[in-house]
């Protein structure tokens, strides 16, 4: 199957036909050395909430993926999936240096990754972008099935589509908790925002987390939790 797209560009994968039955998903994480070293940059740099919510993002994402029947296409490939999924947050982390926006330092970090394990330069560059856009909403869905499965796996985690991940999320949640997974986020977006002008440019949504956090104590993002199906 190949992905289509809208007239508006955005992704359209197929007749929407879940291909995980009750008993097919599970919680295993694609093998191999550059998985290992996607989960252990992300568990030593970032805290076990942000690293959970990654995680439960790759997770969201494989359940959108087949419910919206792009498991089969062309397109889908589940080990960049995880790359893109489970490293989105890299720039919150320790690592990042706070020289430019979260997503865009995080990106950087992750093709480092891809690179040391030989991953072809078209599917870092899919990566890359995958992570640099998965703030901006009206792009990522427009660039390819990777950013959009990595974008709307972040977005799951906030509480979107919750009818897709109703049959599953419990056991996700068990498996990796969320320790007030958005607390814990804005925090570490908000203390890379700090670090430099160039790290919190108006309108993206580090600059503007920082100054909602400056001016009022408290986000939207953080108010928005509160309705969220997950909760914080």
């Amino acid at each position: 199957m190949l992905a289509i797209y809208d007239v508006f560009g955005t992704v359209q994968c197929g007749a929407g036909v879940p291909s995980f039955g009750s008993m097919a998903f599970s919680l295993n994480v694609p093998a191999g050395a550059m998985a290992e070293a996607a989960l252990t940059i992300v568990r030593s740099s970032e805290s076990a909430s942000v690293a959970n919510h990654s995680l439960r993002s790759f997770f969201f994402a494989r359940l959108l993926a087949a419910h919206e029947g792009c498991v089969a296409d062309a397109a889908y490939d589940q080990d960049l999936l995880f790359a893109a999924t489970v490293m989105h947050d890299l720039g919150a982390g320790a690592l990042a240096k706070g020289a430019a926006r979260f997503e865009v330092e995080g990106a950087d970090l992750a093709v480092a990754v891809l690179r040391e394990h030989g991953v072809a330069e078209s599917d870092t560059d899919r990566v890359w972008e995958a992570i640099a856009l998965h703030t901006s909403p009206g792009i990522a869905e427009r660039r390819g099935l990777l950013a959009y499965l990595t974008r709307e796996g972040v977005g799951m985690d906030f509480g979107r589509h919750p009818g897709i991940a109703s049959a599953w999320e419990a056991q996700i949640h068990a498996a990796y908790p969320r320790l007030a997974m958005v607390r814990s986020l804005v925090d570490a977006i908000v203390a890379h925002a700090a670090r430099s002008p160039a790290a919190a440019p108006r309108y993206c949504i580090g600059g503007e987390l920082l100054r909602e956090r400056q001016a009022n104590g408290i986000t939207s993002m953080e108010l928005a939790a509160a309705s969220s199906p997950w909760g914080e």
